[in-house]
């Protein structure tokens, strides 16, 4: 933030006289009310006297108010994913896997293996490598869960840099409800089902939580992809952890776990500053799944 940025905010420009009449009402506050206020408009009379004699604030303004990213913001505004500074800046790009024969089938897939990429879950893996071409990207980390392992593949096909399996972008586990259709989910567990669909934080099996537990899985990998070197990072995996991923990126719950949409081949983008902290650059964008677009960012 520039000098002039500062000053275009002072609506109608502030003189040194205003400063002078300022000091006079304050003569007549209660002295401890009145050192405290004196106190406050010296440094808010420094600040804005920088301006007006040319001084840059930059170097200064850092030490005034606290910074996040590159935005003059509130203390606490986000939340580091990281546990250390970051060697630099980066830039994460998140994708669902394709199609899988139990998306098709409308089976509740969870951590199982059985699952499979599809013909048109493939073609839409082509479709993301080809939106993807002209991004560079220093390591590709995938699940390696069949479907996403597959996609991964497809996607990462013709590039050179690492493609590394991370068993933390792995699916939430949702026990025997795994390889079920969900119209029989739901009639043979009612009770189960309906609180898995309207209340997955506290849909829970003997005690387990998944979607609680997918949360600290998130932040796990997110410290995993993060302390890698490099700029920028491609993500490959499913739709519950990608949740996971950017709720705990966002700061949300396990309760907004179903406030998030990922599409099969959805691509979402990530930054994060030194400090970890995230910024939400886009969210499943799909143009690449219905004609031939090329992202660039």
């Amino acid at each position: 933030m520039g000098s002039m940025s500062v000053v275009a905010c002072l609506q109608p420009p502030l003189r040194r006289h205003t400063f002078l009449r300022l000091r006079t009402r304050f003569r007549s506050i209660a002295p401890l009310r009145r050192s405290r206020a004196i106190g406050n408009i010296n440094n808010f009379t420094y600040k804005v006297e920088s301006i007006f004699n040319n001084v840059p604030i930059e170097n200064h303004i850092e030490n005034l108010v606290p910074v996040t990213g590159g935005a003059y913001d509130f203390t606490g505004a986000t939340t580091s994913l990281s546990s250390v500074p970051l060697s630099s800046s980066k830039k994460v790009t998140l994708v669902r896997h394709g199609l899988s024969s139990w998306n098709e089938e409308s089976r509740v897939q969870g951590s199982s293996n059985l699952s499979i990429l599809t013909e048109t879950g493939a073609k839409q893996a082509e479709k993301c490598r080809d939106a993807l071409v002209d991004m560079k990207f220093d390591v590709c980390f995938s699940s390696p869960i069949s479907r996403a392992k597959s996609t991964a593949e497809l996607i990462w096909q013709g590039r050179k840099q690492p493609l590394v399996f991370l068993d933390s972008l792995k699916e939430a586990h949702l026990f025997f409800l795994e390889g079920m259709t969900n119209a029989d989910a739901n009639k043979t567990f009612p009770d189960l089902y309906n609180t898995w669909r309207e209340d997955p934080a506290n849909f829970h099996v003997d005690g387990v939580f998944p979607i609680r537990k997918l949360w600290g899985t998130a932040k796990e990998a997110w410290r995993e992809i993060l302390s890698r070197p490099g700029d920028s990072f491609l993500v490959i995996t499913h739709k519950s952890i990608l949740r996971a991923l950017i709720c705990t990126a966002l700061g949300l719950t396990p309760e907004r776990f179903r406030s998030i949409e990922i599409r099969n081949g959805g691509i979402s983008v990530f930054t994060f500053n030194r400090k970890g902290e995230a910024m939400l650059q886009s969210l499943n964008m799909t143009a690449h799944m219905h004609g031939s677009h090329t992202y660039r960012y």
